[in-house]
């Protein structure tokens, strides 16, 4: 059988299935397909065909008989390498185009007892509004779009009543908002049996992490919903090494989380069970150890951060090379802009722990009036300076079209966010970071829109504003976040996502803790990092978290912290990135 010559990347989005993660998704769907019968196969996003070589092979060893193989190409030389790698296979079929065209009829194809697929990631910005919109509208999908939302729901046409599917695809789908077509399908037409997000184990060569969801076709008789295993794997490297392993795949159908070395690197394996989120929301894996100390937070927690706070994205310039520099002084002096019109910028290289660093010189030359309560343009012939510097990127910058179509100036910024909020104090948190980094800015400096921010105006009182940095800094917040969020990106870096951050507890500001915990907020907020004192407070700070939310059991608010507080009924921010 002649091996693949392609470098492992495929046209359009897919990248090809390593030979052992393949023979990993051809075993677990293994274990859920019925016996006693020949089975008839399909990829419908074959490429040079290795899921389809290793479930033949896989299935075959343990004593199926498979009676066909069946692929779909877009790519004409994926395809020709998919059919020459399958050439002793008797019964073989490689169709060579769009499988979203080509499945249109399923009847073409007959039915099948397993589908088995790497389904191409590409999204909304690839595929383009006009197509991702068709794509929506013919599969009945919602919001933001990619394609592995049609694979899955043609994958349900394709197979017979008592059919497996055996899909790996980006993780992504556990955990955004986007990722509940995705949802929404394996629920109404399948029995999920098995997931396995495969985190930044390098398994597999592709931009987004994997992950591997085994389930059958349901049955119109489905009775109650059984219990779905769910693994995770994520390197750990805080943690002591655990057992040496040839490969992280032999851990993941391990009955119990443990702690594994691959090739010098340490990875925590954890096992559990899935754990829908209600109305569409996220999933993620669940231990009972998990349940029960979430369960024990929810009894001490007073408010989340979502319901005191509104979580704004920092600004969007979509031209940063023109308005974001460290070097404006550099320019010639007919080209500098005015200083009033230059503003510090925060963006997630100085944002620290509690503190924003004043190191940086970044500046972004914003065109906004800083007294308005909403986007208010300068009248720039004040700004001469500046505006010969923007008549010098000109052609660049009008040919943001959507600026211009979206009734703005040709030099604006496309997201300036609130300008009067600016100079007000604020919380500001970085969008991908290893550690939690929320920080107290009170420079007045604009926030970048790799950034999210917090103004400490709109809530109900500053104290709150120190127990959010409080919490957000702290090892039970990590803990939360990770545990009800649980996707990580390569090496332990998170990414903050809004709607998980939102659900950060608070405890009662006024119970002793708690106001104890306000207290060493502020005096933390004003300590340099990284001295002994510091270390302590963040200690005393811990401690008293703790006893917040699991000892004090009075979690009522007190009318005289904040006898004015009022819950706006849409503050949770949906600024989540995808």
């Amino acid at each position: 059988m002649p091996a693949s010559n392609f470098d492992g990347v495929k046209r359009n989005g897919q990248h090809f299935t390593p030979q052992a993660l393949a023979e990993f998704l051809a075993k677990r769907a293994a274990d859920h397909l019925p016996r006693g019968r020949s089975l008839r196969i399909m990829d419908p996003a074959c490429g040079d065909g290795e899921l389809l070589l290793a479930a033949n092979s896989v299935l075959s060893a343990e004593g199926w008989k498979v009676e066909e193989l069946v692929g779909c190409e877009l790519d004409p030389e994926a395809a020709a390498q998919a059919e020459a790698r399958m050439s002793d296979i008797a019964q073989r079929q490689v169709h060579v185009g769009d499988f979203l065209e080509l499945a249109e009829d399923a009847s073409a194809y007959g039915l099948f007892d397993l589908v088995i697929t790497n389904p191409p990631y590409v999204r909304t910005q690839v595929l383009g509004a006009e197509l991702s919109g068709a794509l929506a509208a013919r599969f009945g999908l919602k919001g933001r779009v990619d394609l592995t939302h049609p694979f899955v729901t043609l994958s349900a046409r394709l197979l017979n009543s008592s059919g497996t599917l055996a899909l790996l695809c980006s993780n992504r789908f556990l955990s955004t908002k986007a990722g509940d077509n995705v949802r929404r399908v394996l629920d109404s037409d399948f029995t999920v049996r098995e997931i396995y997000d495969l985190g930044d184990t390098k398994l597999f060569k592709a931009a987004v992490l994997p992950a591997v969801v085994v389930a059958n076709k349901k049955m119109e008789d489905a009775g109650t919903t059984e219990s779905v295993r769910f693994t995770r794997a994520y390197e750990s490297p805080t943690l002591s090494a655990g057992r040496e392993k040839s490969s992280v795949l032999e851990s993941l159908t391990s009955s119990a989380s443990e702690v594994v070395s691959v090739a010098g690197k340490t990875y925590e394996i954890e096992v559990g069970s899935l754990v829908r989120g209600a109305s569409g929301g996220p999933w993620g894996l669940q231990t009972e150890q998990s349940a029960q100390w979430l369960n024990e937070v929810e009894k001490g927690t007073w408010k989340t951060f979502g319901e005191v706070a509104k979580t704004r994205v920092g600004i969007k310039t979509t031209a940063d090379a023109v308005f974001i520099r460290d070097d404006w002084g550099k320019l010639p002096l007919a080209m500098q802009p005015e200083a009033e019109i230059l503003l510090p910028l925060v963006t997630h290289e100085n944002v620290r722990s509690w503190r924003v660093s004043n190191e940086s010189e970044t500046r972004v030359l914003y065109p906004y009036n800083l007294e308005k309560e909403k986007r208010e343009v300068l009248q720039m012939d004040a700004f001469p300076l500046a505006m010969a510097y923007l008549l010098e990127h000109e052609e660049r910058l009008r040919g943001r079209k959507y600026v211009i179509e979206g009734g703005r100036q040709w030099f604006e910024i496309w997201v300036p966010q609130r300008p009067a909020l600016w100079k007000q104090p604020k919380i500001v948190f970085p969008d991908i970071s290893e550690e939690a980094r929320f920080a107290l800015d009170t420079s007045g400096s604009v926030v970048n829109g790799d950034c999210y921010w917090i103004s400490l105006s709109d809530l109900p009182s500053e104290d709150i504003g120190f127990l959010m940095l409080a919490v957000g800094n702290s090892k039970l917040g990590l803990r939360f976040y990770d545990t009800v969020c649980g996707n990580k990106l390569y090496s332990g870096r998170r990414r903050w996502i809004t709607q998980y951050v939102n659900r950060l507890p608070l405890p009662n500001p006024t119970s002793p803790a708690a106001v104890r915990v306000i207290g060493l907020a502020r005096e933390l907020s004003e300590t340099p990092r990284g001295t002994e004192a510091a270390e302590r407070l963040q200690r005393e700070i811990e401690s008293a978290l703790e006893e917040a939310f699991f000892t004090e059991s009075d979690h009522s608010p007190s009318d005289q912290l904040c006898p004015d507080i009022v819950i706006p009924s849409q503050a949770v921010a949906q600024e989540t990135l995808f």
